[in-house]
């Protein structure tokens, strides 16, 4: 017997949160339809009974509460979940007392999504109507992604790279959030088109409009011809504005109106220039934070903040350490290179408050003053020639375990996945090596 396709119906008149929206709902296997207006989305339930409404609550015409209200007197056992802006929370909370099953606020959480919808619909992993994971393109050659961490990260950016929705990706310096954007424009429509980055907090203060919108011929002291800018640079593709947290707070208005309205206007100039650009930034500040101290405008973090990809900093995924640590090993030293387990043992248990960058460096070194084909521990960074020693091994049990499972990996994948080999280099047991196998696997 053929399962039953949950239809969910889509209601919001902006067209790329719509496109997300829908296309996130379709990726879990479910069906969707979608409406611009209050008026479409009463139409659309009548003519087609949908499982689940997810519902914005600011429409043009009939507003999302309306919609609710009319929808709970025609049909009182449909699930409708409301979208609301931050600004518009107390009102949703008070719709929940009118019939609203749920309520999301904007910038809409995935993770958070995927939850609710199971939740409305009654759907449960085991029940076989939620697919293990995103259908995610090829990675680029290099691209590690061995962590469950990163990986969840990675099926994000094939979700929202199709849309043309801003996407903030957010995490500690030298995380790798500038990898995340190549993949985000890389699996996006805009492919083909250029990929422009700028870093807010390398340009200077006084030139930052004119970099960003462009400027006419005399405009200002110093402007002897005419610039294009950054926005109109990235014309058909991609414009990553990294450090959006730099942004001086007199400029970030005229960012919003350039969002808003798909128009920029060179300095001088008092004539808007259409542009089909999208947004994406990074950040490593907390930029709710900044906005509570009033140093980002709160309409423009929502703006930004459709969807935000948290890269995790790199000791929240010791599973990529050792194989990023080959893959520069490789790049540096331009012949085979191994680690030693010492030396992969002190990369595994340090803390790495500089991420991958830090990684990087420190492979380099190491590549840099290895004469033979073997990484030791005495190649590396004096501060972690002695990081695998147990007493400086992290007292946090979680990573601990890890550091364990890491290591597990590591060796099962140098042992091209013989289990025994495996067993014998790690000095455990066959059958110790299956049960952690399952234990990890089952974490997963």
């Amino acid at each position: 017997m053929t399962q039953k396709k949950h239809k969910v119906l889509v209601v919001d008149d902006d067209a790329s949160q719509r496109q997300l929206l829908g296309g996130f709902v379709q990726s879990l296997g479910l069906a969707v339809r979608e409406a611009t207006t209050g008026e479409e989305a009463l139409e659309s339930i009548e003519l087609q009974m949908p499982d689940l409404v997810l519902l914005d609550v600011r429409l043009p015409g009939i507003s999302g509460i309306d919609v609710l209200a009319e929808t709970r007197r025609r049909h009182p056992a449909l699930r409708v979940m409301l979208i609301t802006a931050h600004a518009d929370l107390r009102q949703a909370v008070a719709a929940l007392k009118s019939g609203a099953d749920d309520y999301l606020a904007k910038p809409v959480d995935l993770d958070e999504l995927r939850s609710a919808i199971l939740d409305a619909l009654g759907l449960s992993d085991q029940q076989g109507a939620w697919p293990a994971s995103v259908d995610v393109p090829a990675l680029p050659a290099g691209f590690v992604c061995k962590s469950p961490a990163m990986r969840r990260v990675v099926e994000t950016a094939a979700v929202v790279a199709p849309s043309h929705v801003p996407v903030l990706v957010s995490g500690e310096s030298g995380a790798g959030k500038e990898m995340v954007v190549q993949l985000i424009h890389g699996w996006s429509p805009r492919a083909d088109g250029p990929l422009v980055a700028a870093n807010c907090a390398g340009l200077p203060e006084s030139l930052i409009e004119s970099e960003l919108f462009g400027h006419t011929k005399g405009a200002f002291t110093g402007a002897q011809a005419e610039r294009r800018g950054l926005f109109r640079a990235a014309d058909g593709g991609t414009l990553f504005l990294d450090e959006v947290g730099e942004l001086p707070l007199a400029l970030q208005p005229k960012l919003l109106r350039a969002l808003e309205s798909g128009q920029i206007t060179p300095v001088g100039s008092e004539v808007p220039i259409p542009v089909d650009t999208r947004l994406v930034a990074a950040t490593n500040r907390d930029l709710g934070e900044a906005v509570e101290q009033g140093a980002f405008r709160d309409d423009l973090y929502y703006r930004i903040n459709v969807v935000e990809l948290i890269v995790p900093p790199l000791r929240e995924r010791r599973d990529d350490i050792l194989p990023l640590a080959r893959r520069f090993a490789a790049e540096f030293a331009g012949s085979p290179v191994r680690l030693s387990p010492q030396t992969a043992q002190n990369l595994l248990t340090h803390h790495w408050p500089g991420n991958v960058r830090e990684l990087r460096n420190a492979v380099q070194r190491a590549c840099l003053l290895c004469r033979g084909d073997v990484v030791l521990p005495e190649h590396l960074p004096p501060k972690l020639a002695t990081s695998g020693d147990a007493g400086e091994a992290p007292a946090d049990t979680g990573r601990l375990s890890q550091v364990e499972r890491a290591t597990i990996l590591a060796t099962l994948e140098e042992c091209g996945q013989n289990r025994t080999q495996t067993a014998k280099k790690l000095g455990i047991s066959r059958r110790a090596l299956i049960y952690k196998l399952r234990a990890i696997a089952a974490s997963d």
